[in-house]
């Protein structure tokens, strides 16, 4: 069954971080499409494990809201 996460991408000084707000799962890539593939591979290697699945079975995760914010500064 395929599932929906979300990523949130930001620019380092040297590369891309990708996180998933979900699942609290972090990785980087050189460009941003790598940050995102690196993510996935991140995800489906997290998600394998046993204690993952007890505990997502246990507390079902809401899929995350990510929004933009202005101030003045």
């Amino acid at each position: 069954m395929e599932k929906e996460y979300s990523a949130v991408i930001t620019k380092g000084e040297t590369a891309f971080v990708a996180f998933c707000p979900e699942l609290g799962v972090t990785t980087q890539g050189k460009t941003e499409k790598a940050a995102l593939k690196n993510l996935k591979e991140a995800l489906e290697l997290y998600l394998e494990d046993e204690d993952v699945q007890k505990m997502l079975k246990a507390r079902p995760f809401k899929r995350a809201k990510v929004a933009t914010i202005f101030l003045n500064a």
